[in-house]
């Protein structure tokens, strides 16, 4: 049994030094939050080119990942400074799989994909370097699509169950994101419930 420690949400807000607005500022809410297929209610997605939709609904972290950042950056970092919707207690992200599922008495969420650094990433963690730093640890949380509609809250019990399948994990697809992959590898992604996306350009 696991916990769901933080869930996050934010408004779309204007990036000191860009000309777009981001949704990327997330800060904790301890009200419990509707989540559907598109994801949280209420919390906004500005580039919907490459952020949120029924394949990457959810954005998760796991409480080991945000003690590492704090301890790598030297400041405590609050949930949501990544731009997550959850932290979820106990979780390391380098050990999630594509087709991991995070269950609570309401929501049932499958892990779709990784997160891949972008500019807004790295103009919210004033580090022109951090999109580098990201890559390298590895430790990049997951997106989940939302299999059951339901409401989710700060402190909420879940279960946690991994794909029963190969593994695919979330440094594995951030390594090799934008590469070609040997012909056994994509086979294992494509057994893989992978964000349609990802299927599309293993498949084209």
């Amino acid at each position: 049994m696991i916990r769901i420690l933080a869930v996050c949400t934010g408004l779309a807000r204007p990036l000191p030094g860009k000309s777009y607005k981001t949704g990327i500022f997330k800060t904790p809410t301890d009200a419990a939050v509707v989540v559907d297929r598109e994801g949280l209610l209420g919390d906004a997605i500005c580039n919907r080119k490459h952020h949120g939709g029924p394949e990457q609904a959810v954005y998760g972290l796991g409480s080991i990942d945000l003690a590492w950042w704090s301890k790598e950056l030297g400041r405590t970092l609050e949930p949501g400074t990544f731009g997550e919707n959850l932290v979820i207690e106990g979780l390391d992200s380098r050990s999630v799989s594509v087709g991991d599922r995070i269950e609570t008495e309401s929501v049932l969420l499958e892990v779709t994909s990784t997160r891949i650094p972008c500019n807004t990433l790295t103009a919210r963690m004033g580090d022109p370097a951090f999109a580098k730093r990201f890559m390298q640890a590895g430790r990049p949380g997951f997106y989940c699509r939302v299999l059951r509609d339901g409401v989710i809250q700060a402190g909420d019990p879940a279960t946690y169950t991994p794909f029963d399948g190969a593994p695919v994990t979330m440094p594995e697809l951030l390594r090799t994101y934008g590469k070609n992959v040997s012909e056994e590898d994509r086979l294992r992604y494509l057994a893989a419930p992978i964000n349609d996306k990802l299927r599309a350009a293993l498949t084209g």
